[in-house]
């Protein structure tokens, strides 16, 4: 059966298209504009999008597999078309904090998803992966301009992980049996400090790049002049603070599925050295 990726031009969907196609299943790509997409010619294309719920009853047609790219807001409306499709079972990207959600935090949209999603009666299997290591993309402008990164909690050790690995385990558990009513927490497979992930970017380069730290007041600051919301900073903020003091571990979920170790900070640093070029 088909299977039908939304978000198919997604930071995690585009990788999952990909895998799917090496595997040499059917897939069907949602995508707002086919003609920029660049996708596989195998890949059938369906021109809508999960935020546009009109667009979809199309695109579900004859579908029984579907990936779902998180979107809180339209969740409801891809689920009443989704189960007046005949969809069996929805394996959706979700989030880490996704049970006990802070309020401002990313995984109250994660957890109405998930619920939505179990009360839609699908045979359903969530991916909760932590932070992402692109996440440190957001360092490059000081990095190129600079060499230095400005923030605070340097010790905080994290799990981040690689896109690429979570592409690799949705494609895993669309392909595979005994995923059903599984919540697979995803990490990348060592836990890492902001100041080590400097040092690994450092080290890319070949080039010294140095870890300023700064207050919490002053990490508010930086980040609200780049226009985030408060009450982000301080759910962000919380997060550095607490993995300082309770560091992170891997799951070891990448591995165990996929067969293989998950990629290392530093791997990723040396594959996304131009962008702190």
């Amino acid at each position: 059966m088909t299977i039908l990726v939304t978000g198919a031009t997604g930071s995690v969907g585009r990788l999952l298209v990909d895998e799917l196609v090496e595997a040499g299943a059917p897939v069907r790509a949602l995508t707002v504009n086919p003609a920029k997409a660049a996708l596989p010619e195998q890949v059938e294309v369906a021109k809508g999008y999960l935020g546009k719920p009109e667009t979809l009853p199309e695109a579900l047609k004859g579908i029984e597999t579907v990936y779902l790219a998180p979107l809180a807001a339209k969740v409801d409306d891809f689920v009443k078309l989704a189960k007046e499709a005949g969809v069996r079972r929805v394996v959706a990207l979700s989030g880490s904090n996704a049970d006990d959600p802070t309020e401002g935090s990313s995984g109250v949209d994660y957890a109405i998803i998930e619920k939505a999603v179990r009360e839609g009666g699908f045979d359903w299997t969530f991916l909760r992966p932590g932070a992402f290591m692109n996440n440190t993309l957001g360092w490059a402008e000081t990095i190129k301009a600079e060499r230095v990164v400005r923030e605070a909690y340097p010790e905080s050790r994290m799990t981040p992980i690689d896109l690429a690995d979570i592409a690799a385990v949705a494609a895993h558990v669309i392909l595979t049996e005994g995923h059903v009513g599984k919540k697979h927490t995803l990490s990348g497979p060592t836990a890492i400090s902001q100041r080590e992930q400097v040092a690994a970017i450092s080290a890319a380069l070949g080039e010294e790049v140095v870890f300023q730290e700064l207050t919490r007041e002053e990490a508010n600051k930086q980040w609200a002049a780049a226009g985030i919301p408060a009450e982000i900073a301080e759910w962000l903020l919380d997060g550095f603070a607490y993995f300082t003091e309770n560091p992170d571990k891997p799951t070891g979920v990448v591995q165990e599925l996929t067969g293989r170790p998950g990629v290392t900070y530093a791997e990723w640093a040396a594959a996304n050295v131009e962008a702190f070029r």
